[in-house]
């Protein structure tokens, strides 16, 4: 639509090749609009909310910080140490 319109600004003396593109997308997009309006109504179960006979999910507690650690600080250690231990071994 946006080409479209681009185009038409760009030709603006010459734009009549493009009023019956830009009528096709306008009538097509509403009468799409038209028929979704007139898609079937979902059923009445769903529309009932003061039912106390529906059925719903089972309410389960899960906490927000479950995966939460506590991490306080340490003193730094030799980093050469650090890094032979992390270091893959010869036979490896």
């Amino acid at each position: 639509m946006l080409v479209l319109c681009a185009r038409a600004a760009a030709t603006r003396g010459n734009n009549k090749p493009y009023r019956k593109a830009r009528l096709g997308l306008i009538g097509a997009a509403l009468a799409a609009l038209l028929a979704g309006g007139c898609a079937t109504a979902p059923p009445t179960s769903l529309l009932a909310p003061g039912d106390p006979g529906a059925r719903v999910p089972a309410v389960r507690y899960s906490s927000v910080t479950a995966p939460y650690t506590r991490q306080r600080p340490v003193e730094p250690l030799p980093w050469r140490e650090r890094n032979e231990r992390v270091v893959p071994q010869a036979g490896q």
